[in-house]
């Protein structure tokens, strides 16, 4: 047997070293590319949400319009804006469609990320084909593809939440700086947006199978509040400042702010309604019942993570021995506690893109943890290799998954709305629907802008959003008094008659193209009512 020179081993070595150095480049190359061309495939977005209030909340901060106008957005208008800005930037200083591609590309870093997840959760299970299975089944989900290169803070705070998971499980190694590390990423993306404190309580669970619960358990928490406080904290005070309660109009009955009833607002439109109801939904996903979701969406992942978790109960009730590791049992509490409480809280299908992603490292974690238990029996019954079954089952995961579609615009037709002559001077505008806030930007800097129409935050008489419109009133500008609508939505007008004011019906209306393909918004002239 013949030995290499030593200037052979060298330069084999060397080797080996830049091809271990350049695969976490390469991949975060790929995730980054993938995220930028399927933005580009995609088109331009015009979600409900940026209509609504990612595009106003950035342009009103930077425009001073907080104390100017009357909550355009609605309840949404005091929603921690930090997060959309860089969208907004990317949006507006970057011909199209390199921003959003910008950010798509972003978005994709969430694929690199599963991928060491997956790697180092499944330990010497860790094959090529294990962990492209996992990160397939991360990157096909439907809520996640959906966000990518958009407006959505979703599947970008899930970088930042599931890097916090993975420092949680690799914590033996240096807990302090790993756990303090956790809280913070994890307390950061609660700050931007509150939704997901349903992660932050399934990482506190999660803590309960650590090496030491209580030290983990301080150790994030003071993480979290610095996180959250960074991130968060600069923006409540603003919010208490103007409305009396720092997350307005969230929990109204613990802040009691004066502008909004004493009631803890939430949206449960998509809820269950009951324990077996609950179970269900990753069933109703799995056969295209998009209950979650205002747009329709199919998904299988969740209930083969449920199936899977049934069988590793059912094995593990028959073994004498666990077939979990304790990393594992965090994964899977943190997995399972973190569904429940989005379940309970909110079930708004676009706020579990974590758990989307996650399930690809749970899925190939459990195959390979049920295949390494099985006894010879099974084994002869259902000869199939594990690797060979995360391959199949991710394949049938991404093959029958159905994205849903928050909007979106060609790139030959970019949004760019032509406003008429007739709105060309500075007018006050009384919003009488939602989502029209994304066209103030458009119209002259010195408008002031009224919503009117909001169910969630209806303006309170009296209330602070209330004399700022009648003092409004009282200093007209020079395009008069307009209104602003949605062609063929209900008539709203008469939410005008708190204001003594009607549609004009001897001038013409004006119409907007808006930024859904084939809507219109319109604008009409507003006359003061005669008094009685």
């Amino acid at each position: 047997m013949s030995v290499p020179a030593a200037g052979g081993l060298r330069r084999s070595g060397i080797t080996n070293l830049r091809g271990r150095a350049l695969a976490p480049i390469a991949i975060v190359v790929c995730s980054m590319l993938a995220g930028a061309l399927y933005t580009f495939a995609m088109g331009q977005d015009v979600n409900w949400d940026w209509q609504n209030y990612h595009e106003y909340n950035v342009w009103a901060v930077l425009n001073g319009r907080y104390g100017v106008d009357a909550v355009p957005p609605g309840f949404q208008t005091y929603f921690n804006p930090i997060v959309y800005f860089p969208v907004y930037y990317l949006r507006h200083y970057l011909p199209s469609p390199h921003g959003l591609m910008i950010i798509g590309a972003i978005h994709g870093l969430n694929l690199a990320l599963i991928c060491l997840f997956a790697r180092l959760v499944l330990g010497q299970a860790a094959t090529f084909a294990a962990i492209a299975a996992a990160v397939v089944i991360a990157a096909t989900g439907p809520m996640t593809l959906s966000e990518v290169g958009t407006s959505f803070s979703d599947v970008l705070l899930a970088l930042p939440v599931v890097g916090g998971f993975l420092l949680i499980l690799v914590a033996d190694h240096r807990p302090v700086t790993r756990y303090l590390l956790a809280g913070l990423l994890i307390g950061a993306a609660v700050g931007l947006k509150l939704t997901n404190v349903v992660y932050a309580i399934g990482a506190i669970a999660a803590l309960l199978a650590a090496a030491r619960p209580l030290r983990a358990a301080v150790l994030l928490g003071l993480g979290g509040i610095v996180g959250a406080a960074l991130t968060g904290g600069e923006w409540c005070l603003i919010a208490w400042r103007d409305t009396g309660n720092p997350i307005f109009p969230l929990f109204n009955a613990v802040f009691q702010s004066g502008e909004v009833a004493s009631v803890n607002l939430m949206d449960a439109q998509f809820m269950p309604h009951s324990v077996p109801d609950a179970l269900a939904y990753p069933f109703y996903w799995l056969m295209g019942d998009h209950r979650g979701a205002e747009h329709p969406f199919r998904d299988a992942r969740f209930a083969v993570v449920t199936i899977l978790l049934v069988l590793g109960l059912v094995v593990r009730m028959t073994r004498a021995s666990a077939i979990l590791t304790r990393r594992d049992v965090q994964l899977v509490v943190l997995f399972a506690v973190s569904y429940l409480a989005w379940l309970g809280l909110f079930s708004i299908q676009r706020y579990a893109v974590v758990l989307e992603l996650l399930c690809g490292p749970m899925i190939v974690v459990l195959i390979a943890r049920l295949a390494a238990s099985a006894g010879p029996t099974l084994r002869t019954a259902f000869p199939v290799p594990p690797n060979a079954l995360m391959v199949t089952v991710a394949a049938g995961i991404a093959l029958w998954s159905q994205p849903a579609d928050w909007w979106h615009r060609p790139w030959s037709d970019v949004y760019r709305p032509k406003i008429a002559d007739a709105l060309d001077r500075p007018a006050t505008y009384f919003i009488l629907g939602k989502p029209l806030a994304y066209i103030a930007p458009q119209l002259p800097p010195q408008s002031r802008f009224y919503l009117l129409a909001d169910i969630g935050v209806p303006i309170v008489p009296g209330g602070i959003f209330d004399q700022r419109i009648r003092a409004g009133l009282k200093a007209p500008l020079p395009g008069g008094l307009r209104e602003l609508h949605m062609r063929g939505e209900p008539d709203r007008s008469a939410l005008l008659d708190r204001y003594a004011l009607a549609i004009d019906p001897t001038r013409p209306c004006v119409a907007i193209e808006g930024a859904r393909p084939g809507t219109m918004l319109e604008s009409c002239p507003l006359i003061e009512r005669a008094s009685h």
